[in-house]
């Protein structure tokens, strides 16, 4: 078994019975959202209060403030907590109390509206990462819940698709019936671990908030993993994380490395028992290594020739991040199938389709703020396409790299969506696609059903995820990747190189085939 590279953990099904999610920074991506919601409700009401009082006070911080008196608590002891940072002492109030008046009630069902709103105009981003494990873990029979201080949560869940996931949820209107009291008690991992029937030493806690951290450890949980989304790991490990990760591709589940695409070709040839074959592909890090600069991803000549024999034998698309005209242009194989701007963009023999036309003034607008919030960010790269727009900070200092997304989160407007792949972040039309619904709309459109053929699809980067769990049912995926993370892939392979002997070996078993 080859060893896990450093930084990556694995859960043993041996050890542990059951993992349980918090849900905003870990499953969803709506901490910001909780975040900017915050940072309006408070410093309107510090304005309000300077006015009226002559105090000082400082402004709520969404970074250090919200991680700090407010992530992963009920809403009305965030606000308490907040404001008794400040030096300020309100009414509770009551839960009905309007938004406008100043208790701790009104206060948070201020906040609930800003929250309910900017849902509203944003819908729910999940990690794929997150849900690549969940899929793993219940695959290896290990159960999965979620709980949340939100009292929106089975919305937020719902909206993101992933409602159904878990077979456990303790939410905020479970905790508030039930009477459990909020992080830092351990009360809503227990009552979690308790319904799924497991002992907590036998369970995992996955938590993003320092409050939920401490909870873990004070219920006396199997492990604690603290989820770092804003470059201070060492703050989670105080608070009583055992492992920190920046993100859940880190995890994986047993450890056992996928089998080696070119040691089973006849055995991927031989699923197909007759059907035809086609072939989907990933350009960057995939035909091509990943660069530290877009433009300099070039195809080899050795890897246009592997593509072009095997689009002999079978149909063969690709499917990339960049704009449709510019990967063509990189492939320069006419009889291909292309799908540029994941997806947004497909064009091919007797195949054109676009989607997000009515986004591109957002995506302009977006690009002009960026390049303004960025322009003295040193190494930072502001790629403009027709569908998307990619911001890669591979070559930007870690310092910076949280300035990078804040901005990108700043030029989201109702319109648009964002995704982060390998030190890239996408903004996209806010539209309920990516590569999956892609390569379903290609093989869909080319009479390539699951009773008719094999889609093979090839990709490196967590935007394929969705490629791999679209076609896991009927056909099959192969990961590119140098070290061992979850993924819904059937085959791995290392590097481009490993892409192009794969890709000649198939050609060749296709052809042995067919004679």
């Amino acid at each position: 078994m080859n060893a896990s590279p450093p930084g990556h953990h694995v859960l043993d099904p041996k050890r542990y019975d059951a993992v349980i999610f918090d849900m905003d920074g870990v499953v969803t991506r709506t901490a910001r959202v909780h975040a900017d919601a915050w940072r309006r409700v408070f410093d309107a009401f510090l304005d309000k209060w300077r006015r009226e009082t002559g105090g000082e006070a400082a402004p709520f911080d969404p970074g250090t403030d919200y991680r700090r008196y407010v992530d992963g608590k009920p809403r009305y002891d965030g606000v308490a907590s907040f404001l008794e940072s400040r030096g300020i002492r309100l009414p509770f109030g009551a839960p009905s109390d309007s938004p406008e008046r100043d208790t701790i009630c009104g206060i948070g069902n201020a906040k609930n509206e800003q929250f309910q709103a900017s849902l509203r105009e944003r819908g729910v981003e999940v990690f794929e990462s997150t849900i690549a494990l969940i899929d793993a873990l219940k695959r290896a029979g290990i159960r999965v819940a979620l709980i949340s201080a939100s009292k929106n949560a089975e919305a937020v869940l719902r909206a993101g698709g992933c409602l159904e996931l878990f077979d456990v949820r303790i939410d905020g209107v479970v905790a508030e019936q039930r009477g459990l009291k909020g992080k830092p008690a351990p009360d809503v991992f227990l009552a979690a671990a308790a319904e799924l029937g497991v002992q907590p030493r036998r369970a995992v806690v996955v938590e993003d908030a320092l409050a939920g951290v401490r909870a873990g450890r004070a219920g006396g949980f199997g492990l604690v993993i603290g989820v770092d989304r804003t470059g201070n790991p060492e703050d989670l490990r105080q608070h009583g994380a055992d492992i920190v990760v920046q993100d859940l591709s880190q995890l994986s589940v047993g450890g056992e490395p996928l089998p080696h695409a070119t040691d089973h070709i006849a055995e991927i040839v031989a699923t197909a028992g007759g059907r035809r074959i086609a072939v989907f592909l990933d350009y960057d890090g995939t035909l091509s290594p990943i660069a530290d600069r877009p433009q300099d991803a070039i195809l080899s000549d050795a890897m246009r020739t592997a593509v072009a024999r095997l689009a002999q034998a079978c149909t063969v698309g690709i499917i990339s991040g960049r704009d449709l005209d510019d990967v063509r242009e990189r492939v320069g194989l006419d009889e291909l199938y292309y799908a540029g701007s994941h997806g947004f963009d497909i064009k091919g023999p007797g195949i054109e389709r676009q989607l997000g036309t009515e986004a591109q003034p957002a995506l302009r607008r977006a690009t002009e703020t960026l390049r303004h919030r960025l322009a003295d960010v040193e190494g930072v790269i502001i790629e403009p396409k027709r569908f998307s727009l990619a911001v890669h900070y591979r070559l930007v200092q870690p310092d910076y790299v949280d300035l990078v997304s804040a901005a990108a989160d700043a030029a989201l407007e109702p319109e648009l969506k964002r995704f982060d792949g390998k030190k890239v972040i996408e903004i996209q039309p806010n539209m309920d696609w990516h590569k999956g619904k892609a390569l379903m709309t290609l093989l869909d459109t080319l009479g390539l059903d699951e009773g008719s053929a094999l889609p093979i699809y090839v990709g490196d980067d967590t935007t394929d995820e969705n490629a791999f769990r679209a076609i896991r049912d009927f056909g099959i995926g192969v990961v590119v990747r140098h070290e061992v993370y979850e993924t819904a892939a059937d085959y791995a392979l290392a590097d481009p190189a490993e892409v192009e002997e794969f890709l000649l070996l198939l050609a060749d078993t296709i052809e042995k085939e067919q004679r």
